[in-house]
C-alpha cells in the first residue's frame, strides 16, 4: 500500500514551531540588555547573548548601553547683565540602569534632551557674558553636575556636557571689542604709572644717600665728567660744581 504524507497538516505544524522558536529565542549584542516583562510585570534584566523567553507570556524591551551623543538645540539665553546670546551644547550620556530607564520615564532620550535645554537656559542665565566666554570649563562642570543629579532616577549617567558655541549679535561684538581696547589702554597706563612710581622712588632713595654722604656726591660729579669726556663730543660742556670742590681736591692732594 502506498503511504501518503499529509503535507496539509505538516506545513502548519512546521510554521508553528518556527514561530514558537522565533518568539522564545532572542540574541542580544554585548552592548544590549533586555528588560523582561511577564504578563505586563517587570521580572528581570537579561543579556547579553542568548536568552529564552516564554512565548506570548513574556515580552522584552531592548536597551542600548552605549554612550549617546545628544546635540542640544540652540537656546536663546539672557545673561545676568541683560545680554541676549544664542548658546548650543552637546551632552554625552548612557544608560546604567535599564530597568529605571524603561519603567521610570517614557522616552529617556527625549526627557534628557528637554532637561538639558531648560538647564542650559537656567544655568547660563545666572552668569554674565564675560563668564560665559572665559569660564566655560566651570559652566560645563555645573551643567554636568545638575543634569547627572536630575537624571539619576531615570537610570541615566551624564558623563560630560560641552558648550559648543556662544553667538553674540554683531553690535555686541563691536562693543566688546571697544571694551577690550579700553581695558588694554587702562592696563598700559597703569603699568606706565607703576614704572614712573618705581623710578621716582629709586631716585629719591639715591638722592637721600647722596645728601647723607657729600663726598659721594663729589664722586658722582667726577664720574659724570669722565663719561662725557669719553663720548668724544667737541661741544663745550658747562657742568655745575659744588662750592666745596676745592676742599675735596686739597684733601686728595690734587
Amino acid at each position: 500500500m502506498e503511504q501518503f504524507i499529509d503535507y496539509g497538516f505538516f506545513i502548519p505544524l512546521l510554521a508553528l514551531v518556527v514561530l514558537f522558536l522565533w518568539a522564545a529565542i532572542k540574541i542580544l549584542r554585548e552592548y544590549e540588555r533586555a528588560v523582561v516583562f511577564t504578563l505586563g510585570r517587570f521580572t528581570d534584566v537579561k543579556g547579553p547573548g542568548l536568552i529564552i523567553l516564554i512565548p506570548f507570556v513574556q515580552q522584552i524591551v531592548r536597551t542600548d548601553l552605549r554612550t549617546i551623543v545628544l546635540d542640544v538645540p540652540t537656546q536663546d539665553v539672557i545673561s545676568k547683565d541683560n545680554v541676549s546670546v544664542k548658546v548650543n551644547a552637546v551632552v554625552y550620556f548612557r544608560v546604567v540602569d535599564p530597568e529605571s530607564a524603561i519603567i521610570q520615564v517614557e522616552d529617556f532620550a527625549l526627557a534628557t534632551s528637554e532637561l538639558a535645554q531648560t538647564t542650559l537656559r537656567s544655568v547660563l542665565g545666572k552668569h554674565e557674558l564675560d563668564e560665559m566666554l572665559s569660564e566655560r570649563d566651570k559652566l560645563n562642570e555645573d551643567l554636568q553636575e545638575i543634569l547627572d543629579k536630575n537624571t539619576d532616577a531615570w537610570g541615566i549617567k551624564v558623563a560630560n556636557v560641552e558648550i559648543k558655541h556662544v553667538d553674540i549679535d554683531e553690535s555686541m561684538v563691536r562693543a566688546i571689542a571697544r571694551q577690550a581696547e579700553a581695558e588694554r589702554e587702562r592696563r598700559a597706563k597703569v603699568i606706565n604709572a607703576e614704572g614712573e612710581h618705581q623710578a621716582a622712588t629709586k631716585l629719591l632713595d639715591a638722592a637721600q644717600i647722596l645728601a647723607e654722604e657729600p663726598q659721594a656726591m663729589q664722586l658722582r660729579y667726577l664720574s659724570t665728567l669722565n663719561v662725557l669726556a669719553n663720548e668724544q663730543n667737541s661741544s663745550t660742556i658747562i657742568f655745575p660744581f659744588p662750592m666745596d670742590l676745592g676742599d675735596l681736591l686739597k684733601q686728595t692732594g690734587r
